[in-house]
């Protein structure tokens, strides 16, 4: 496994992304925080991510990059491979990857990606990629959830305990090694893998936009930029902004 630039371990944190972002350009590169709950763990669209202490996986990981903002587009896809390849690798089966940054299973999701931006558009630049990963769901749990979602737990053979550091050092591992094969080469590297593991593709989809309207079609996977390709009446849509919800059609 590569080794992280730097790790820390927390038993509370507000928010293991917030924690990166304020310590900011002191960082090493491929720095890691973790904590054992978070008081304001956030996803997409400023979605509140429940994080009970003890019981599922919080962590973030601060990357510099020299290339600039405008080419990192496909960057929460190409992490969302790297975590369904991580955990497949601990024996996780039928998991996919919903666009943009949704793991799911048929049992509903398992973990959720947000990735924030900071520095020159055409320079130097930074990610913190912030990763959520159910591990086990408590029945109370699920009932506060919004959404239908699965837990490791769950999924993983009845032969296999399920260890958190384990888990963890998995996903440090893949993100180390990924991260480092995205800086050089992209989202086209990871393009084919991300086709591979497409929930949304062959699938009918409503996108909702913030300013309410909608639009139809089929899921038509995604282009080499990570935007999300929609097969519509009028033609392929090419939908790029993070901020709409894409729903089953």
């Amino acid at each position: 496994m590569q080794a992280p630039g730097h790790l820390e371990l927390h038993w509370e944190l507000d928010s293991t992304s917030s924690e990166l972002q304020r310590q900011g350009q002191q960082l090493p590169d491929l720095a890691f925080v973790l904590a054992e709950t978070q008081s304001a763990g956030r996803g997409r669209r400023g979605r509140r991510w429940l994080s009970p202490p003890g019981l599922n996986l919080y962590l973030s990981c601060y990357k510099r990059f020299e290339r600039g903002v405008a080419a990192l587009g496909g960057l929460p896809l190409a992490v969302g491979v790297m975590l369904v390849e991580a955990l497949q690798g601990l024996g996780v089966t039928d998991i996919g990857l919903k666009w943009p940054n949704d793991i799911i299973s048929p049992q509903g999701k398992l973990a959720g990606i947000l990735v924030e931006l900071s520095g020159e558009s055409q320079g130097p630049c930074s990610a913190v990629i912030g990763i959520g990963v159910n591990l086990r769901l408590t029945p109370a749990m699920r009932e506060t959830l919004d959404q239908t979602a699965a837990d490791l737990h769950a999924l993983l053979p009845a032969d296999r305990l399920l260890d958190r550091n384990h888990c963890a050092a998995a996903i440090i591992g893949a993100l180390c090694q990924g991260l480092r094969r995205f800086e050089d080469d992209g989202y086209a590297l990871f393009h084919a893998a991300y086709t591979q593991h497409d929930r949304l593709q062959g699938s009918r989809l409503q996108i909702h936009r913030p300013n309410g309207s909608r639009l139809e079609g089929i899921g038509a996977g995604t282009d080499a930029q990570g935007a999300l390709q929609l097969a519509t009446d009028a033609g392929l849509e090419r939908i790029d902004s993070a901020e709409v919800s894409v729903r089953p059609g």
